[in-house]
């Protein structure tokens, strides 16, 4: 019997809200680290001094490293570190590999969706095809791989 590289869409059901936050969690620990690098940096760059309040430079440093991450894993076999270790994949729902049109709106609606309290994430609970608003909008899904 052959091992499939990535199951068939229609097989398998999306991934359910505490398991994308149990993945969402362990990515941030690992955009954490990277988020220290780029402080390191940022201090090295300013003499040892810390950051100016008014600067734009390191917060925009941080949401490019932060966008950078995830749309490499995205499209590089459509699993980010965190979602290898629950076994989530996501999918184009295109059957294509994700664009990084779609890398960029499925990051930026993401951001909404945490900061309305996580409703867009909570949205899949009642959405008839179990989509979260970055699902939906940006032509993905998140699904649940079987066990090997």
């Amino acid at each position: 019997m052959t091992k499939q590289a990535h199951p068939d869409a229609t097989t398998v059901s999306n991934a359910g809200v505490l398991i994308r936050f149990a993945a969402m969690s362990y990515d941030a620990l690992l955009v954490i680290g990277l988020w220290f690098i780029v402080g390191v940096i940022f201090v090295a760059a300013n003499g040892g001094e810390h950051a100016d309040t008014h600067n734009p430079f390191l917060p925009s440093a941080l949401f490019i490293v932060t966008f950078w991450f995830n749309t490499h894993f995205w499209r590089r076999g459509g699993q980010t570190l965190g979602m290898r270790a629950w076994r989530l994949r996501l999918l184009n729902t295109n059957n294509g590999p994700l664009t990084l049109t779609q890398c960029l709106l499925r990051f930026l609606v993401s951001l909404a969706s945490l900061g309305c309290f996580a409703f867009g994430y909570l949205w899949l609970l009642i959405d008839k095809d179990k989509l979260t608003w970055h699902d939906r909008y940006s032509e993905t899904r998140v699904i649940r791989e079987p066990k090997a």
